[in-house]
């Protein structure tokens, strides 16, 4: 078996993917009726879009197959992702690659692949609408074309999600539209030689919220977490939902002295909320704020280090997840 080599610009291809908010668990009614399309028109058991991450390949949809995340050293996607051209595998046992691939190897083996890969509109190739079936079977330059079509509709709603700036569970910026905001003060920061400082929130225990109450009260912590953050901090502050429970504070012209307050503060109104919500589950938070350095931070070190400062806190309280 041949494990997919890294492409060269992996870095940046990754970096792209994070951005473009694609890797939120989310369900996307487009892509489940694109999947279901690709199955019926080709006539295989299984159909899947699937994002190719640093170290798993994670099923955006799937139809037929299973939606459980792939290591990547063995998934047949990571090699699709290496070309621009389609991946089209007629029998896999005659493919050096893949033929004692565990998965051809299996009870219920993978025979014939064919993957488009999928790109971002900067160009970023970050995944593939694939399909597959348990024996071989010939694939045509008619069906190569369909399956373009077909990828094209993906990369459609690639481009309609990465356009969007802000979340929408939460309405506050997203981690594409923080980035975009972030470098842009940055920037004015450093010509006005202003503070700049970062605060890192992170939900205490929001795991545990989704499996004891379900996903509705998770979403309903989210949107109580934004609530807290529009009503306590300036007009000014960018706010934002970085991902999953993590939300992300800038303070313009504020230096960390001022935001470690401003923290505090926000944390005095959790604790009222709590006192008068009516959810069997409490908003509690971890947070770490750190100010720009202009002569040595950039912006993925500046969160960074947020990020560390938060978890500290969080393993001192043991909050966990």
């Amino acid at each position: 078996m041949k494990s997919p080599s890294l492409p060269s610009n992996e870095a940046k291809r990754l970096s792209a993917l994070r951005e473009s908010g694609l890797l939120e668990p989310k369900n996307h009614p487009t892509y489940t009726r694109i999947t279901r399309l690709a199955r019926r028109v080709f006539g295989v058991p299984v159909a899947m879009i699937n994002l190719v991450d640093e170290h798993v390949v994670v099923v955006k949809s799937t139809d037929g197959g299973d939606p459980t995340n792939l290591p990547r050293n063995l998934s047949f996607c990571g090699h699709t992702v290496l070309s621009d051209a389609p991946l089209v595998i007629p029998d896999t046992l005659d493919d050096t690659r893949f033929a004692d691939n565990p998965l051809v190897t299996d009870d219920d083996p993978i025979r014939f692949y064919a993957g488009y890969p999928l790109r971002l509109p900067g160009g970023a190739t970050v995944g593939s609408l694939c399909i597959i079936d348990h024996y071989p079977r010939p694939f045509s330059p008619s069906d190569i074309e369909a399956l373009a079509d077909l990828a094209a509709l993906v990369e459609a709603e690639f481009a309609a999600a990465s356009a969007s700036i802000t979340d929408p569970l939460t309405g506050l910026y997203n981690r594409r539209g923080f980035h975009h905001l972030a470098t842009y003060a940055i920037r004015a920061a450093r010509r006005r030689a202003e503070p700049l400082t970062l605060a890192w929130l992170d939900l205490d225990r929001f795991k545990q919220i989704n499996a004891r109450y379900g996903r509705t009260d998770g979403d309903n912590a989210l949107k109580a977490m934004a609530g807290l953050l529009s009503s306590t901090f300036r007009e000014a502050d960018v706010l934002s939902r970085y991902g999953g429970d993590e939300f992300a504070i800038l303070f313009a012209n504020s230096d960390e002295k001022g935001a470690w307050i401003a923290m505090q503060f926000l944390t005095e109104q959790a604790a009222n909320w709590n006192e008068h919500a009516e959810y069997p589950w409490a908003l509690s938070f971890s947070w770490g704020v750190r100010e720009f350095d202009h002569d040595r931070d950039d912006l993925k070190s500046w969160l960074a280090t947020a990020d560390q400062m938060m978890y500290s806190m969080k393993q001192q309280r043991g909050t966990g997840c």
